[in-house]
């Protein structure tokens, strides 16, 4: 059984389930590289009480689907798994899980920070931030671009 490389969802994931299906039937694999990003309770100094994350259905999966291919081109992987949470979420709640599995670890780390860059800058989500002064919409920023440019890619947003 396969599973899906790319998940948009609402509902909250395990780390545990998510890299054993990974990692399932494949005795090639002698790297797991997992990254999973957490909602902060502040952001440039302010105090975040929520975000909410919004998304372009299918558009979102094709971009990041996309992502996975150039990681793959890049990298001698075995598998791959992304899954970016929707919605409301509260500080503390997951928010975004990319796993890889390769023979070595080198190739894990280095595939997982990519992914990392590229979703940080290029996949289409939409971040509103809750704040005690208000609402507010959050852009990439300049050090992401950079992260993203060390792999040799102009950040399509600057």
């Amino acid at each position: 059984m396969s599973i899906a490389r790319v998940s948009i969802q609402t509902e909250d994931f395990d780390l545990t389930e998510e890299v054993a299906a990974l990692r399932q039937g494949d005795a090639r694999v002698g790297a797991v590289c997992a990254f999973v990003g957490t909602v902060r309770d502040r952001n440039d100094g302010q105090a975040v009480g929520s975000l909410e994350l919004e998304h372009y259905p299918g558009m979102t999966e094709k971009a990041i689907e996309a992502m996975v291919d150039q990681a793959l081109a890049r990298f001698d992987l075995f598998g791959v798994r992304i899954i970016h949470r929707v919605g409301p979420l509260a500080p503390q709640d997951q928010i975004v899980l990319v796993a890889v599995t390769s023979a070595h670890r080198g190739e894990s780390f280095q595939a997982c920070e990519f992914l990392m860059d590229y979703l940080k800058t290029q996949a289409p989500f939409w971040k509103k931030e809750e704040t005690p002064e208000g609402s507010r919409w959050v852009d990439a920023r300049s050090s992401d671009d950079a992260a993203l440019a060390r792999w040799g890619i102009k950040a399509s947003n600057s």
